[in-house]
C-alpha cells in the first residue's frame, strides 16, 4: 500500500506507521468494512456533517446527497448482501485539510459467493480533528447481478401490486411481458420538486399507455411512475418498447427522463395465477438489470421474432435471476439504430 502527500512526497506505510495520511486509508477501509458487514450506523457515522456529502455507485439508482444519503444509508446497506473486502492496491493522499484515497479490492459476496472488481475514491475533509467521508464512488464493471447476485429493486412493489390483483388476459397461450420505469427517479423527483415531477410522470405515463395502446397492447397496472403491461404478440411489445424509447428520447422537456424497460415472453394460462406469475416475475427481473434508455429482453421473446430484420440484439449475458432457477440469457434491444 502506498500514501503520499500533495508535492509528490511517497511515503510507503503499513499498520506500523500512523502518519495523518496514513489514517485517510484507515478511515475508508473502516467505512467499506462496516459496509460489507452490514453495519449502517457506523457507515452514517463516517460521514461528514457537510452538506456536499455525495456517493456514487455503480448501478443507476446508486446516486445520493446530503440529508437523503444519511437517512437512506443503513436501509439500503441491510438489504444489499453482505460482503468481504480483499484490498489488492490503496494510495492516500493528504492536502491541508482535505485527503483523498482511491484504491482497488477484490469483493466476494458471502450468500451468494459471487466475487467482483471493485474500486472506489474516497474524498475525506478533516474534521475537528477526525477525518470524515464527503464523496465516495464505487464502481465494478458488472452490473450488481453478475457482481453480487442481487437486482436493483426500483420495480419490486409495482410486482407486487400486480400480482396482488386479480387480472384475466382473456386468453390462454403465449403471451409478452412488459415492465417500463423511469430511471432513477428519486433523484429527478428531488431535483424537480414536487408539482414539477408529478406533471413530468403523468406526461410520461400517458406517452407510455399510447404506445402500449397503439401496438394491440393492454395496460395491466401502473404504480408511481412504473407500467406493467402485456402483448399476444412479441413483435407488438417489442415495436411498443421501441417506440416509447424513441418518443421519450424526442421529448422537448429540458430535464430528459431516461426509461428502463424488461420484457419476457411465456405460457399464460389465465386459470394458473401461479404460472402467470412466473412469467410476470421474470419480465420484472430483466427489467431490473436495464440501465436508462435500454431495453432488455430474455431469450424467449428474441427467439419469438426469429430472424426478424426489423429488431437488432446486442450484448447477451447469461446470469442467474433471484426467485427463479438456473441461469438465463438476456439481450439488449439496440433501438437507437432505428431513430
Amino acid at each position: 500500500m502506498l500514501c503520499v502527500r500533495c508535492g509528490g512526497c511517497y511515503h510507503s506505510f503499513d499498520d506500523r506507521y500512523d502518519t495523518t495520511f496514513a489514517r485517510t486509508c484507515s478511515h475508508s477501509g473502516r467505512w467499506i468494512k462496516a459496509y460489507g458487514r452490514g453495519d449502517g450506523e457506523t457507515v452514517a457515522n463516517l460521514f461528514s456533517d457537510d452538506p456536499t456529502l455525495s456517493y456514487f455507485g455503480s448501478d443507476e439508482g446508486e446516486s445520493w446527497r446530503d440529508d437523503a444519503l444519511r437517512r437512506g444509508i443503513a436501509q439500503y446497506i441491510q438489504e444489499a448482501p453482505r460482503f468481504r473486502w480483499d484490498p489488492e492496491e490503496i494510495r492516500g493522499f493528504e492536502c491541508g485539510s482535505l485527503g483523498w484515497v482511491e484504491w482497488k479490492a477484490t469483493i466476494n459476496a458471502i450468500e451468494t459467493g459471487q466475487s467482483a472488481q471493485l474500486r472506489s475514491t474516497v474524498i475525506l475533509k478533516l474534521d475537528k480533528g477526525s477525518w470524515k467521508i464527503v464523496h465516495v464512488h464505487n464502481s465494478i464493471p458488472v452490473n450488481n447481478v453478475e457482481g453480487f447476485g442481487y437486482e436493483a429493486k426500483g420495480f419490486e412493489e409495482l410486482l407486487d401490486a400486480a400480482l396482488s390483483t386479480p387480472y384475466e388476459l382473456g386468453q390462454s397461450g403465449i403471451a409478452t411481458v412488459m415492465f417500463t420505469e423511469i430511471a432513477d427517479s428519486t433523484t429527478i423527483a428531488e431535483t424537480l420538486g414536487d408539482t414539477l415531477w408529478t406533471d413530468s410522470v403523468r406526461r410520461h405515463l400517458k406517452l407510455v399507455e399510447t404506445h402500449i395502446v397503439d401496438s394491440g397492447g393492454q395496460l395491466v397496472k401502473s404504480l408511481g411512475d412504473g407500467v406493467m403491461s402485456t402483448f399476444a404478440f412479441a413483435r407488438a411489445a417489442l415495436l411498443a418498447a421501441q417506440n416509447i424509447q424513441q418518443a421519450n428520447a424526442a421529448e422537448s422537456a429540458e430535464l430528459k427522463l431516461q426509461v428502463r424497460i424488461g420484457l419476457h415472453t411465456g405460457e399464460v394460462i389465465t386459470s394458473d395465477a401461479d404460472h402467470f406469475g412466473t412469467v410476470v416475475n421474470k419480465a420484472a427481473r430483466i427489467a431490473s438489470l436495464a440501465a436508462p434508455s435500454d431495453i432488455c429482453v430474455s431469450d424467449a421473446t428474441r427467439i419469438m421474432v426469429g430472424g426478424s430484420n426489423e429488431f437488432h440484439f446486442r450484448d447477451p449475458m447469461t446470469i442467474p435471476l433471484k426467485g427463479l432457477d438456473g441461469e438465463h440469457s438476456i439481450f439488449k434491444l439496440d433501438w437507437k439504430g432505428f431513430t
